[in-house]
């Protein structure tokens, strides 16, 4: 009983065990329609490209996976959520499309500059709109869901007068590469390996880590400690608008096109809910990254799953809005001290009863 309650008590117990329950749904589903048992976890090769439900997700969960990056910085940092990863990623595929167009033609062939020009604009405005997150929240005091909330709603619209209100497409195949193909391999699970190991590496060997954590469990603490609390928090907001920067141009690049209305449409929700999955407290604080990302990997899981047992696209946020509500009420201060008295008076019974004996 005391192995399982250790067990329980781990920070990676909710992601691994909500991404195995996963799958034990998806043999059950298998064996139901006469599958082979673990054909869930079937990866073959077919036109020298992998294929697999597997491979689907974690392609397909790359640009979640890519934001659940910065939002776990921003929520461990300001306790807060940036809700406008979503637009801002819609406005870096913008920017990006339109800069390779030369601000002219929606049906482009042939790049009027060059594509890292393109890339790096798209980043650029990203940060920028990280930055500007950041101000507000860091240096004007306005709660996280507040001050992102204007980005959320104008992202879009910026991108749609950027694109003056058109699809872009970019037809050069250099273009589709970040959301095709390496090899045999998908480039988008390329690209969010290297985002988790940039980001691992730097909070490894420098202090961010460190600094985020300390501002995130109480900022007047830390400003008193000789952090600079404004300045973390605001480089926290940076990172995630340049993680959702690089996530926009993957799903770009993965339609060749500059669709403002539905690229990174929901995703803001995934990334929360990712972060959340993956045992990081919303209320800020402490973190664990390898969390989130099996979060972020567990949410595409869970909408493959939902895709399968026929759940159309317009209902699944309804299911992922329930597992919201169960993981917020898991880690409401009122459940865990309920628990925690519950496991007080275990004890306590216990140790009586040893007296007694």
């Amino acid at each position: 009983m005391k192995q399982l309650r250790k067990i329980t008590q781990m920070r990676l117990f909710l992601p691994i065990f909500s991404i195995l329950l996963v799958m034990a749904v998806n043999i059950v589903f298998d064996i139901v329609n006469g599958n082979a048992v673990f054909n869930f976890f079937t990866i073959s090769l077919r036109n020298g490209v992998l294929y697999g439900r597997i491979i689907d997700i974690l392609n397909r969960g790359s640009e979640a996976a890519i934001l659940a990056i910065g939002m776990t910085l921003v929520v461990s940092a300001s306790a807060g959520a940036d809700i406008s990863v979503g637009s801002v990623m819609s406005l870096a595929g913008g920017m990006c499309c339109m800069v390779l167009a030369g601000f002219g033609n929606a049906n482009v062939s042939t790049y009027a500059n060059p594509l890292w020009m393109g890339l790096l604009a798209g980043l650029a405005i990203a940060c920028l709109c990280g930055a500007f997150n950041g101000f507000l929240v860091s240096y004007l005091n306005i709660q996280p869901m507040v001050a992102t909330l204007i980005l959320f709603s104008a992202g879009r619209a910026i991108g749609l007068l950027l694109c003056n209100s058109t699809i872009v497409y970019i037809r050069e195949p250099s273009f589709q590469f970040l959301g095709g193909y390496c090899g045999f391999l998908p480039t988008p699970i390329l690209v969010a390996m290297c985002c988790v190991l940039a980001v691992s590496l730097v909070l490894k060997f420098t202090a961010l880590g460190i600094y985020v954590q300390s501002v995130g469990i109480n900022k007047n603490a830390a400003r008193i400690a000789g952090y600079q609390s404004r300045r973390i928090i605001f480089t926290a907001f940076v990172i995630s608008g340049l993680c959702a920067g690089i996530a926009g141009l993957v799903a770009t690049s993965r339609i060749y096109s500059a669709d403002t209305n539905n690229i990174g449409l929901g995703l803001e929700l995934d990334a929360i809910l990712a972060v959340a999955l993956g045992g990081n407290s919303l209320g800020g604080g402490k973190f664990r990254l390898s969390g989130s990302i099996i979060g972020a990997y567990s949410i595409q899981a869970i909408t493959t799953t939902l895709y399968a047992l026929g759940i159309s696209s317009a209902q699944a946020p309804v299911f992922k809005a329930v597992i919201v509500i169960l993981i917020v009420t898991i880690q409401a201060p009122a459940i865990k001290a309920f628990f925690a008295r519950r496991a007080a008076a275990r004890n306590l019974a216990a140790h009586k009863e040893a007296i007694g004996t």
